[in-house]
Order: structure tokens, then C-alpha cells, then sequence
């Protein structure tokens, strides 16, 4: 009862590689019986021989006596030179392929042979390189890639970040790192976990200890949307921080700003704080099995609860305040219980409460308040907030 299986295969797309000579080779997800995720690395002539070998041990269930009863999938021989664009186009058929395998009967996908096949190898943790040799080229399967499966993009240049502290793993899928590590991040997950790699290490990380090389990243966080999404907690969780909010299972909030680090600002009534977004899900999607089995684990670090002056994201980052959430969010519910009939201009203005509306002529025009420090940072150009900073 407590051997390993695998629960599914993804194929996440392949490498070019140059060392110790050009060749391909194929990276693959796969999720196991314990939750753990591994990503493994298989040349199609590795995949081939395995295939062979599962031919040989089941002969009834791959056609072999009568092919009326074949199970197993069919896979192509290797072409006698397998360039770039035979190992493009084969990836459809190869996604196809570990789909029906992990979903064969359990004698067959269970058997020693998948299993060993597809378990971590040294090689997979610490490739061969050589430094003098260029990187590895990564070509990543899109995720909408099932019906076109030779939809496949062009080399992909991955990210490089660095780590702003020491973080310890708290389960074999992660990665630890030491600050000033340089990793390579390959797969950015909106939950606050993104897939690295570094040297010889393969993991996950918290998205919360890594800055760009070149300045904080404000450009891939989306700006704040006091209209709000409508999402449903799936997970209840209690605050730890002051500005974090305590919800229960089935709860609907909206979420009004989408952070990096896998902390969203969500409003509950007339409340807003930061919550888990991996223990939230858009009202009408869904539930699914990765779903579910992701918010077993434990939401990841956030940014303000890291200690290090010399990260930049204390820098230049663009800083909003809770009270500004507060104050803009119960504007907007204002606006839209108050000004629903009006004209989008005037739908679009936002009024300060100690301003009264004075519509007599003046003699000469009143000189306005100077704006607060959060409405700068909030509303102002990169050039005008590094001012005040």
C-alpha cells in the first residue's frame, strides 16, 4: 500500500542543449502519490526504449497476440536524426502519450518499470554543463497547447533574479537559497510560488525573496481595481499580520489588487486587507484535483515580513497603504451607489469628504492642498514619487 505511483505526467516542453554535443531533451512534471512534483529531463530515444520494454512485458495489452485489445499507446520510432523541428512536432503526441499511460490499469501505470522510468535521476538535479558553453535554450509548451499541440514558442530567455535573504525548504519540491543566489525562474505561479533553477537545483521558491537583476519588477503587478473580482474562499485562514484578514470557508470577497508575492488585497464588506490567493477561487470556475491538493500547503512568505535593507524592493517599489485601499475602496462603493445615473466623467472624479461643493463664482481661484504623501505614491509619475521618497 505504500509504494510510490504516479498520479500524472505533464510535459512542460524541452531543452536544447549543447554540452556535450547539441541534442534534446524533453522536461517533464511529474506528480506523484505523495504530492511531491518533480520535473525530469528524457531524451525521445530513452522514451522510445522504455516503450519497447512496456510492449515487451505486456503483450496482450499492446496488440501483440490481437490488436483488437491493445491498450497501450502508440509512440513513433526516432527519425535518424531527430533535429529541432521533429522534436517540436512530437510533443503533441508525446503529451498525448503520458496521458494515456497514467491512466492505464494500475498493473500496467504502476508497474516498476513507469515507475523507475520516471523517478529522479542525478542527472536530472545536476546535468552535465560545461561554462564555457552556452546555456541551455528552454522552449516551454504553452498550457492551451492540446489542440495545437505544434503551437510551440520560440526560445525563451528565462529571468534571472536574485535572492534578498536565507531561505530554508520546508519540503523536498522547494529550493533553498542564500541571499545574493542568482536563479533562473521558469514558471512564475500566481500563488506566491515560483518554479527556479540554479546550477544544479531545481525547485520551488517563494516569489517574495527574489528581486530582478535591473530594479523591482512594479510592471508585472497589476495596478489596483477598486471594482473588484468576485472570488470564493475556498480555505479558511486566520491573520497573523495586522493588515491581513481573518476568513472562513465559502466566504465571497472581491479582490481588488493582485501582488506578485502571492498576498492579495481582497474587500469583504467595507474591510480591506491581504489574504493567500492560493486559498482563493474565481466565483464560477471550477474546483480541480491541482486545485485542491495546492492549498494543502502553506501560503508562502510575504514581502513586508522580510528583513533586508539592501533589497531594492524598498527602493524604488511602489508603496500603498492599507488606509489607501480603505479610503479608495469606500469611494468607489460610494461612487457606485451614489452615482450610478451619471455620466462617466463625473463617475470617474473623486472627491475628497472635506471638500464641500461650492459652485459660486470665485474672484480669483483658490490655491489647492498639497496632496498627501500616499495619494503621490498613488496616483503620481515614477519621477514625481522618487521626490517625496
Amino acid at each position: 500500500m505504500g509504494d510510490a505511483f504516479i498520479r500524472h505526467i505533464e510535459l512542460l516542453g524541452y531543452e536544447k542543449r549543447f554540452f556535450p554535443s547539441q541534442h534534446y531533451v524533453y522536461m517533464f512534471l511529474v506528480k506523484w502519490n505523495d504530492l511531491s512534483e518533480k520535473v525530469v529531463y528524457r531524451r525521445f530515444t530513452e522514451i522510445y526504449e522504455f516503450h519497447k520494454a512496456l510492449k515487451e512485458m505486456f503483450p496482450i495489452e499492446s496488440g501483440d497476440i490481437n490488436t483488437e485489445n491493445r491498450i497501450i499507446p502508440h509512440l513513433p520510432a526516432p527519425k535518424w536524426f531527430d533535429g529541432q523541428r521533429s522534436t517540436q512536432n512530437r510533443q503533441g503526441t508525446l503529451a498525448e502519450y503520458c496521458y494515456t499511460l497514467v491512466n492505464l490499469p494500475h498493473k500496467i501505470s504502476r508497474c516498476l518499470h513507469v515507475v523507475n522510468f520516471f523517478k529522479v535521476r542525478h542527472d536530472d538535479m545536476n546535468p552535465v554543463t560545461d561554462s564555457q558553453i552556452k546555456k541551455p535554450e528552454v522552449f516551454l509548451l504553452p498550457k492551451d497547447s492540446k489542440k495545437n499541440p505544434t503551437d510551440i514558442t520560440g526560445p525563451i530567455v528565462l529571468q534571472t533574479y536574485r535572492a534578498i535573504a536565507d531561505y530554508e525548504k520546508s519540503s523536498k519540491s522547494e529550493m533553498a537559497l542564500t541571499a545574493g543566489d542568482m536563479v533562473d525562474v521558469v514558471e512564475k505561479s500566481e500563488n506566491g510560488w515560483w518554479f527556479c533553477q540554479m546550477k544544479n537545483k531545481r525547485g520551488w521558491v517563494p516569489a517574495a525573496y527574489l528581486e530582478p537583476m535591473d530594479g523591482p519588477d512594479e510592471s508585472e503587478e497589476q495596478e489596483p481595481n477598486y471594482a473588484g473580482e468576485v472570488y470564493v474562499v475556498q480555505k479558511s485562514y486566520t491573520a497573523v499580520e495586522e493588515d491581513e484578514l481573518t476568513l472562513k470557508e465559502g466566504d465571497t470577497i472581491e479582490v481588488i489588487h493582485k501582488l506578485l508575492d502571492g498576498w492579495w488585497v481582497i474587500r469583504k464588506d467595507e474591510t480591506t486587507g491581504y489574504y493567500p490567493s492560493m486559498y482563493l477561487q474565481k466565483a464560477g470556475e471550477v474546483n480541480t484535483a491541482v486545485r485542491s491538493e495546492l492549498r494543502n500547503r502553506s501560503a508562502p512568505p510575504r514581502r513586508s515580513t522580510i528583513r533586508n535593507a539592501k533589497s531594492i524592493h524598498k527602493q524604488g517599489r511602489k508603496q500603498i497603504s492599507q488606509e489607501t485601499y480603505r479610503r479608495n475602496s469606500k469611494k468607489y462603493i460610494q461612487n457606485r451607489r451614489n452615482t450610478r445615473g451619471n455620466s462617466l466623467s463625473k463617475a470617474n472624479v473623486i472627491i475628497e469628504k472635506n471638500e464641500p461643493e461650492d459652485n459660486k463664482p470665485k474672484a480669483q481661484p483658490a490655491v489647492p492642498p498639497r496632496p498627501s504623501k500616499d495619494l503621490i505614491l498613488n496616483r503620481c509619475t515614477e519621477s514625481t514619487r522618487k521626490k517625496i521618497l
